[in-house]
């Protein structure tokens, strides 16, 4: 069976970026030294906004995506984010983690560029 891959909306990966960029500056985190990781997270959260109408972590395994999504709990920012500032996909980082950056912005070209290829 031959599956095509759909990317997300201009729409939502600048609905996501603009979310991502607001979350960090409230949550004192930051993006991952390497952009291409923070690229890669908001454009899968932007696909899960365009195929489940919600912005399901990207990062992780779900046996029923759709299900997953209508419970919010790895929902954008996840529980475990919002908690105990723990994110799995390492797009929001706490200061001390070895792989953050010392950036809280990242552009539309810097997404669209880190992905076009994949």
């Amino acid at each position: 069976m031959l599956v095509l891959s759909v990317e997300p909306s201009d729409k939502s990966v600048e609905i996501m970026r603009k979310f991502s960029e607001q979350y960090a500056r409230k949550s004192e985190t930051f993006f991952c030294v390497d952009k291409g990781v923070t690229s890669v997270v908001i454009k899968g959260l932007a696909d899960h906004k365009d195929s489940l109408g919600a912005p399901l972590c990207p990062c992780r395994h779900y046996d029923d995506k759709a299900a997953e999504a209508a419970h919010g709990f790895w929902n954008c920012p996840c529980v475990p984010m919002r908690e105990r500032k723990e994110c799995h996909c390492m797009l929001f980082l706490t200061p001390d983690n070895d792989f953050a950056g010392n950036e809280q912005t990242i552009t539309l070209d810097e997404i669209k560029e880190s992905t076009a290829n994949m």
